[in-house]
């Protein structure tokens, strides 16, 4: 029988018997801990992860991809987000995937795990980096769509950098939002100016439910949050679009100032009923070291399904936002129409419109 935390921790890896075709060797990794052997190879895998071989994927349009943080108010009250866009130039360095060790003890209690999960989870992907140019400047001379993108349950906003730098390698700036409503793993802000001018940031974990909570009372009171902070990113980041003074209190290389009439004139439609499955980094980065430790047998290569996922998502906004691009050679995908495709959704949405309709009225209030 699989242990409770280490079938979370699948999840947590996006659910590789889905995705990842790799035929394991044992669920009970720690069964085989006292064999020289295995953890040679442990050591050699973590060895090939550093060295590239298990990689993050670039994105597949023709624009080069920078990356920055931004923190628009210190407080917890701000937006915090990752920014992906059309790069001027590749001589930056790759962006570092998950910056700091707090989000490692944030997924390791996310799992109910030991804390020793964070160190283990740390040295295998503390150095890991994502394909895009860290505070690279802005490629000018012509405007991007905005696509403002919200992460999932336990997630935080560095994790989804293979959909952000596709968007941005095909010509979008993705604004990636990290929440502080208690879904994420680990997320911070500042106390104080003081302690933003020093870099000491005050930490927030995943809030987990009390005894005799709700659930669906939780979730809704998160939901209404997050879509006030993906509205509240928004519109500071069009005030900047705008030429309005912003500060990112992060105060880092990028100069914000060059986001300034680099928008496409907003469009605003409302999609009611569109799902998406998890499709975090996890998914590239975890491939062979946890393809060594658990036993599982995957169906589609992880970059076949997100190379679907990301032209699917290319065609669905040029139909549905009028851009003048060649995405819709992928309309195909839409309907569900490839052999490693299922038209539709195989989650019932139905019950879901007349909620979603409710909590926007009241966010709208």
């Amino acid at each position: 029988m699989v242990p409770s935390k280490l079938h979370m921790l699948i999840c947590l890896c996006n659910c590789f018997t889905l995705i990842h075709p790799f035929d394991w060797q044992s669920l009970n990794p720690a069964a085989q801990i006292q064999s020289s052997a295995w953890i040679n190879k442990i050591q050699d895998l973590m060895v090939a992860a550093n060295l590239g071989q298990t990689k993050i994927p670039k994105g597949d349009g023709s624009y080069s991809v920078g990356c920055t943080d931004l923190m628009f108010d210190y407080t917890n009250k701000g937006s915090f987000l990752r920014l992906y866009y059309p790069s001027q130039d590749d001589d930056h360095s790759d962006t570092l995937w998950i910056p700091n060790k707090e989000y490692f003890w944030g997924l390791s209690k996310l799992l109910g795990t030991h804390s020793l999960m964070a160190t283990f989870l740390e040295l295998l992907f503390g150095s890991m980096t994502t394909p895009a140019k860290w505070n690279s400047p802005l490629r000018t001379g012509e405007k991007y769509p905005l696509i403002v993108f919200s992460h999932g349950l336990g997630a935080f906003r560095t994790i989804y950098s293979a959909i952000g730098n596709d968007l941005a390698s095909h010509g979008f700036i993705v604004a990636a939002v990290e929440h502080r409503d208690g879904s994420a793993s680990a997320t911070y802000y500042f106390k104080d100016q003081s302690d933003a001018m020093k870099g000491d940031k005050s930490w927030l974990y995943f809030k987990t439910l009390k005894r005799d909570e709700e659930e669906a009372r939780l979730r809704n009171e998160q939901v209404q949050q997050r879509a006030k902070e993906c509205s509240q990113a928004l519109n500071l980041i069009l005030d900047i679009d705008h030429g309005k003074p912003v500060k990112n209190a992060l105060d880092l290389e990028f100069d914000v100032k060059q986001l300034k009439v680099s928008f496409k004139k907003a469009i605003f439609p409302l999609f009611l009923g569109a799902v998406h499955q998890n499709f975090d980094d996890f998914t590239f980065a975890t491939g062979q070291v946890f393809g060594y430790l658990f036993k599982l047998k995957g169906d589609i290569d992880s970059n076949v399904a997100i190379d679907l996922t990301n032209k699917a998502s290319l065609a669905f906004l040029q139909k549905h936002l009028g851009l003048q691009k060649d995405f819709d050679q992928w309309d195909s995908l839409i309907e569900g129409e490839d052999e490693n495709l299922i038209p539709g959704t195989n989650i019932n949405t139905t019950s879901q419109h007349v909620t979603t309709l409710q909590n926007l009225t009241e966010i709208g209030k």
